[in-house]
């Protein structure tokens, strides 16, 4: 018997997922943080600092989030109002993301790395009023001409805040700095309630889209609230019966200011009362010192942070008896990686998942619990969500076994590329079917597993690289005619971009000129985090 005629329609082409249905609330009037902090459970440390271990507990949260809500209002932000994010991970991250969408108003993380043009080029087109930031990056803000809420990095393991005066200090003649201990101090009974629909945007993040040059994508509050339960507690019910939510210890090393740090990380994890542990930037022995002194139990991750795990358990002999899960996201593992992890690491489970900004991460994930392990797959669709494999050329449904391009439907969906209708149109179907550009097949249980790209997008540690950008970069020498970029495998990092040049006739243009001036250009975001 086909065990797929439960989950694949023969009439339609569309897969539904092997899991029941999740419900979601139905009240429109609800918001993203008020939803996520009404769930009940047992934690007590939210998040740590990983090397001070300053902490905020379950129950400071609420507080600071309405404090700095408060704050915001002070100031001037009004509902619908744009805040960039301009953060390395910390444990104020998630506190001022929830703070800012509770007050209506719209977060725009972005990597701190960024240059001075990208920044600039995301507070004009975002039409930005307001910035959080630490003080390594507060010269990247200084002739913005917009406040700046200076956040203090290294906060010590025990902090007191009391209630001080505004500070307005002139950047370069352009930018007011406001104190972050005043925003954190403001009083909490002040924050506004404004009535929010679960269709109002709570988030701007930049994404290659599935093709062309980068853009921005535009997540509501329902795409929020839909991750949360279809994504972060669902998975989370699936091991109740090994252990619950808040006795579970969570290392943070990913990115919060990309989709998955940011919908798990930064907002999910805290509905289940999950200690979350977060390194401010990547480092092996840090991560080992982390997982050892702190009991982690669960690790998102990206295949090169597999591949440093795996490293670290070799070359150090360590064993990680605390650590119970990792899944990798982003790109796909390769088998080798699986195979050298599952070796050094016998004890834990390993699981891969599909998703992207797009779907607000929501989209396919390997149940580690599963009595079948299929490890190279990215695992089963979300509840609530519905799939196509589409023949390209023909436009033709695909049975399972049959390789097409991922077509995906569901509450995850973002709502659209922010200000570029274009764009929305040619990723999104006038029936709702976003078109991720991704290569895929389901096997005959419903396991998907990603094959090749059709979208022209380079994966790099996990984030995505847009050729066209570089494209564009690489034409602004004089000595280029023409330029292409393409990405290349590579075990470390997935991929790395390569570039092909035509050089101008005459020209001595060399391979270390070209380099030298991508490196010159104050264009680019490192894309190693």
């Amino acid at each position: 018997m086909d065990s797929s005629k439960n989950w694949y329609s023969d009439e339609n082409g569309v897969y539904k997922s092997t899991f029941s249905p999740v419900d979601l609330p139905k009240d429109p009037f609800v918001d993203a943080t008020s939803f996520l902090l009404s769930h009940k459970h047992h934690g007590t440390t939210a998040l740590i600092d990983s090397s001070t271990g300053f902490s905020i507990s379950y129950t400071q949260l609420p507080h600071m989030v309405k404090s700095i809500a408060s704050g915001l209002h002070e100031i001037g932000v009004s509902q619908g109002q744009v805040v960039l994010m301009l953060l390395p991970n910390m444990a104020y991250f998630p506190v001022i993301f929830l703070s800012i969408i509770s007050a209506g108003a719209i977060a725009t993380p972005m990597n701190p790395l960024s240059t001075f043009n990208e920044i600039m080029k995301q507070i004009k087109y975002c039409n930005v009023v307001l910035a959080f930031t630490v003080s390594e990056y507060l010269g990247k803000l200084e002739k913005a001409g917009i406040p700046v809420v200076l956040v203090r990095e290294h906060e010590e393991k025990s902090s007191h805040f009391v209630r001080g005066k505004e500070e307005k200090i002139s950047c370069s003649g352009s930018s007011k700095v406001v104190s972050f201990d005043w925003v954190l101090s403001c009083d909490p009974i002040h924050a506004t309630r404004p009535r929010i629909n679960q269709n109002d945007i709570a988030v701007l993040l930049n994404s290659s889209g599935t093709s062309g040059p980068s853009k921005v994508v535009a997540i509501t509050h329902r795409n929020l609230i839909s991750t949360v339960e279809l994504f972060v507690r669902f998975e989370a019910s699936l091991c109740e019966n090994e252990y619950m939510g808040w006795e579970t210890v969570y290392l943070d090393v990913i990115p919060m200011f990309h989709i998955y740090g940011l919908v798990l990380l930064a907002s999910g994890l805290l509905s289940l009362g999950s200690k979350i542990v977060i390194m401010h930037k990547f480092d092996e022995r840090e991560m080992a010192r982390c997982i050892s002194g702190y009991g982690v139990t669960h690790i998102p991750a990206v295949p090169s942070l597999v591949v440093s795990l795996t490293k670290i358990g070799k070359m150090d002999n360590y064993s990680f008896r605390s650590l119970k899960q990792v899944v990798s996201g982003a790109a796909p593992l390769s088998k080798k990686s699986i195979d050298e992890f599952l070796k050094v690491f016998p004890h834990v489970e390993l699981g891969q998942g599909y998703g992207m900004t797009e779907t607000t991460a929501v989209g396919f994930r390997g149940t580690t619990n599963a009595k079948v392990k299929k490890y190279s797959s990215v695992g089963l669709l979300a509840p609530n969500m519905e799939a196509k494999v589409v023949d390209s050329a023909q436009g033709s449904c695909l049975p399972p076994g049959e390789t097409g391009e991922l077509w995906l439907r569901g509450p995850g969906i973002m709502k659209e590329y922010f200000n570029s209708h274009t764009a929305t149109l040619s990723t999104i179907d006038k029936e709702g079917w976003l078109h991720t550009g991704d290569i895929v097949y389901f096997d005959k249980d419903g396991y998907l597993y990603i094959v090749d790209r059709l979208k022209d997008i380079i994966k790099c540690n996990g984030f995505q690289v847009a050729p066209a950008d570089l494209d564009a970069i690489l034409i602004l020498h004089p000595q280029i005619l023409d330029a292409a970029v393409a990405g290349i495998p590579n075990e470390q990092t997935g991929e790395i971009p390569v570039a092909f040049v035509k050089r101008s006739i005459g020209s001595n243009l060399s391979e270390a000129d070209v380099i030298d001036f991508v490196a010159a250009q104050d264009l680019l975001a490192c894309f190693i985090y």
